[in-house]
């Protein structure tokens, strides 16, 4: 089995061609059956370098999210969010369709790629307004 390595510059390099096209895509290794984020060159679970990029559900939970301040000139505030996948890796992202103030810990969110100066980048869009708590 070929993986991702094979092709020219590498996983990374791979991996943001992937992204700069529109589309997010995350490791799942065929030894352990997990899944991995950020690409790497062999399994971070079990060493196997038999990893594939595949496509995910995109939808995850907000795990954490900070305020970063910039000033109005710089873009204003945004949110720094760790948000898990429901493939069980977790991204630090922003959360795009709501003020900074508005995100909670618990949210579920949907991935997307936004591109901005010809550059893939992975957000998140809250897609239900409720708060999951878990005791």
């Amino acid at each position: 089995m070929m993986n991702d390595t094979s092709r020219s510059g590498g996983i990374r390099a791979a991996h943001q061609a992937q992204l700069d096209q529109g589309r997010f895509l995350i490791q799942h290794c065929s030894q352990c059956q997990r899944h991995i984020y950020f690409p790497r060159e062999s399994c971070p679970h079990c060493g196997s370098e038999q990893v594939q990029l595949v496509a995910p559900s995109g939808l995850g939970t907000v795990h954490a999210v900070t305020t970063v301040r910039r000033k109005p000139e710089a873009g204003g505030d945004t949110n720094v969010s760790l948000v898990d996948l429901d493939e069980g890796v977790r991204l630090m992202s922003r959360i795009a369709n709501l003020p900074v103030d508005a995100v909670r810990i618990g949210q579920r969110v949907q991935a997307r790629v936004q591109i901005d100066g010809g550059a893939g980048l992975v957000v998140f869009d809250v897609v239900q307004d409720r708060t999951e708590h878990t005791p």
